[in-house]
């Protein structure tokens, strides 16, 4: 398993843990589409892409941080997600709603 897939498998886990304990806490959940950023990406001088990525609010429980080189089968998928970016660019990253 590469550490990419453990780190969103480990991501995952925690947001999944986190929503089945607040099942029964009060619903005070924010719809997807209200959520500015669930962190940031930085892109480096080689294209290489940074997400810092954290959970949300009520209970933020993860962080974790996934790395895309411009070689990556995922890269372009991420990067029409985060939109415009440039080397040494750092931009918001919206939910995938």
């Amino acid at each position: 398993m590469s550490l990419r897939t453990t780190a969103v498998a480990a991501l995952a886990a925690l947001a999944f843990a986190g929503s089945a304990a607040a099942q029964n806490a009060p619903s005070n959940q924010i719809p997807c589409s209200a959520i500015d950023s669930i962190g940031t990406a930085e892109m480096a001088n080689d294209g290489t892409i940074t997400l810092h990525l954290q959970s949300l609010w009520p209970d933020p429980i993860a962080e974790g941080e996934l790395v895309y080189a411009p070689d990556d089968p995922q890269y372009d998928e991420i990067k029409q997600h985060i939109g415009d970016i440039h080397p040494g660019d750092k931009k918001p990253v919206k939910p995938w709603c």
